[in-house]
């Protein structure tokens, strides 16, 4: 089940909610909190029930694992042995599911072998809840987190609006809400916050990432009769796709969450917007950035043992970031293609505050700022081609096709798909169909306003901020939900399920 399904909109939220909100009135909290996670197990099961009773056990596990540990000194042996231990078993469980095929796989090139792969099905979310219980055993090492029950552990691990894409929540972040959930009145502002904060991240899941993607898997699936145009659009078209149904997503999470009273954090502030690698990082997928900062870039020693150790670390985080991503080369490149631009970026600054030593630091004129802003997107961009493509050649293939593909119209097939039904009927009217190049005017339009908005709008959530209950904010809100739901039939998954 999806958020940007019938059946979410029209059945999970609006039971869930109101058998929350008659919980919490009737029966008190902990009736509430028993309810929330009743309709999480119900949203996880709706994907593959086989992939519910594999989350129960490894909550059940790593609860037993931090409640024991609580009881051990803090840096003994015994809490060493059971963080390890904890942590080898999380990561066990993802790299058999996650990796074993790409493992066989590399083993039978460089050996000639013949082992048959295991073609395991990936579950959805494992990669999320896994390092958010490596991060809970960690804290727990650390003295962070004082003894919970197991009501409240499991909802910190299960609660739906973040499960299947995150974020990854911290403890300090979730449970202190999670422990005064059902406690606190019906908020009429935060729930039309939350829904037009929902409805703002659908519109840029079904209408512009979804468009997008149709075009972008086009294209990736018929590169043989692209040329040099098309490629390049393709490279603008993943970015954009990818942008949205991301952003889409966590928006549409912490909108779900606020009408229940649970505020999640930001995990995406605009990053196209950010004007060098490192502001980007700080920007897009903010809480596993800070995941990695935190459990594997300072135990490694962060910045604390001289410029040539920092930087390993941090080609290290980054390399790691690209296999969690996915199980193969492209995704490795990819981590690496960042990690070396940051590592890079890194130097530049060092220097430029060494050689500024002592001098007012003057800001950058616009000029510069756009000019850094620009270099950042299209060096992202290009990166995420071989995230996008299926493997490292297929990716090279995109460039040559920008370099020597040659250059003329856009490919006809691939313009069809910015041409939605609501949106062609006016140009019908008007008779622009007609006209020799009526065919591109809706994908120039719906390109040049998503470039826009990435570059110079707001992010969904300022906007939600300042929204209030009123009838027009209703209206508004419906109509544009209808206009999502009535294009459910054509959507896609959101590609963060698959990492």
């Amino acid at each position: 089940m999806l958020f940007h399904s019938y059946e979410f909109v029209f059945l999970f939220l609006p039971v869930s909610l109101a058998g929350y909100y008659l919980a919490a009135g009737r029966m008190g909290g902990r009736a509430a909190k028993l309810w929330l996670a009743a309709v999480s197990f119900w949203f996880y099961g709706s994907f593959q029930i086989e992939y519910l009773f594999l989350l129960l056990a490894s909550v059940l596990a790593n609860y037993g694992i931090a409640k024991k540990m609580g009881g051990r000194e803090k840096g003994s042996l015994a809490a060493k042995g059971m963080l390890a231990a904890g942590t080898g078993m999380n990561l066990a469980l993802l790299i058999y599911c996650k990796y074993m095929d790409f493992f066989i796989e590399n083993w039978n090139h460089i050996s000639g072998g013949q082992i048959p792969l295991l073609r395991i099905a990936l579950p959805i979310g494992i990669s999320f809840y896994t390092f958010q219980q490596i991060s809970y055993l960690a804290d727990c090492y650390r003295g962070e987190i004082e003894n919970i029950g197991f009501l409240d552990y499991m909802l910190y691990i299960v609660y739906f609006p973040k499960l299947v894409e995150g974020p990854l929540v911290l403890h300090s972040e979730l449970l202190p809400q999670l422990e005064g959930a059902g406690k606190k009145k019906f908020d009429a502002q935060k729930v039309m916050q939350g829904s037009c904060l929902f409805v703002m991240g659908m519109m840029k899941k079904v209408i512009l990432a979804d468009t997008f993607g149709g075009a972008v898997d086009y294209g990736y699936s018929n590169l043989e009769i692209m040329q040099g145009q098309d490629a390049l659009l393709l490279v603008i078209f993943y970015s954009l796709q990818l942008y949205f149904d991301f952003s889409g997503y966590c928006d549409m999470a912490r909108g779900v969450s606020r009408m229940f009273g649970i505020e999640l954090p930001v995990n995406f502030n605009s990053p196209y917007q950010a004007e060098n690698i490192i502001e980007f990082w700080k920007r897009w997928h903010i809480t596993l950035n800070r995941f990695f900062t935190k459990y594997v870039y300072i135990p490694l020693g962060g910045n604390r043992k001289g410029r040539g150790r920092m930087y390993c670390n941090l080609l290290l985080v980054f390399f790691i970031s690209g296999i969690w991503h996915g199980a193969g080369w492209n995704f490795i490149l990819w981590g690496m293609l960042h990690g070396g631009l940051y590592v890079l970026t890194r130097m530049l600054q060092g220097r430029a505050v060494s050689g500024k030593a002592g001098q007012e630091k003057k800001g950058k004129n616009k000029a510069v700022k756009a000019v850094c802003m620009l270099f950042t997107f299209c060096y992202v961009s290009v990166a995420w081609v071989y995230f996008r493509a299926d493997s490292i050649g297929q990716g090279n293939q995109v460039f040559r096709l920008i370099g020597t593909g040659g250059y003329g119209l856009v490919n006809r097939n691939l313009a069809g798909y910015f041409n939605l039904d609501e949106f062609w009927y006016i140009l019908k009217v008007l008779h622009l169909d007609r006209w020799q190049y009526g065919h591109y005017i809706l994908m120039c339009v719906l390109t040049c306003f998503s470039l826009a908005l990435v570059f110079w709008g707001k992010n969904a959530a300022q906007a939600a901020e300042k929204i209030k209950p009123a009838a027009w904010t209703a209206v508004l809100s419906a109509c544009l939900l209808l206009w999502c739901v009535l294009t459910f039939s054509d959507v896609s998954t959101f590609l963060y399920v698959n990492f």
